[in-house]
């Protein structure tokens, strides 16, 4: 979802986009309900598969962006050498009244979960591209 948002919300932008799970199953499609509260935003995830985060991903990538803190912690732990690079998506935004809060975990949940995570994704790509802009 976050990949298919983050393009969305980017788009005109020079960023290349993708994603990666630490716990993903390799060649799994974005599941029935994420492709739905994409298509309500007008974002696709044509030929999407997840993957699971490698060395060679974190060496070619300038920014890392990640949904939860113990994401970020493992990330840290694997890849000592990738640390600056690596950030809580939610580090330049505000949601639920703090900043740096866990992107809900939708999975398993109805459309009104997935729906809450795409408008947290949302806020948090808001915040991560003024970021970015802010570092050029």
């Amino acid at each position: 979802m976050a990949e298919g948002l983050f393009r969305k919300l980017a788009e005109g932008k020079a960023y290349e986009v993708s994603s990666a799970g630490v716990a993903a199953h390799d060649g799994t499609a974005a599941s029935l309900e994420t492709l739905q509260a994409l298509e309500k935003r007008g974002c696709e995830l044509k030929g999407f598969r997840s993957r699971m985060v490698d060395e060679v991903m974190l060496t070619e990538a300038t920014h890392v962006f990640t949904m939860t803190r113990s994401h970020l912690e493992w990330l840290e732990e694997m890849y000592p050498e990738f640390g600056d690079k690596i950030y809580l998506a939610t580090d330049f935004v505000e949601l639920d009244g703090q900043v740096g809060k866990d992107v809900s975990d939708p999975i398993g949940g109805g459309p009104a979960i997935y729906e809450a995570t795409a408008k947290e994704l949302e806020a948090a790509i808001g915040g991560i591209l003024a970021f970015l802009e802010q570092s050029k």
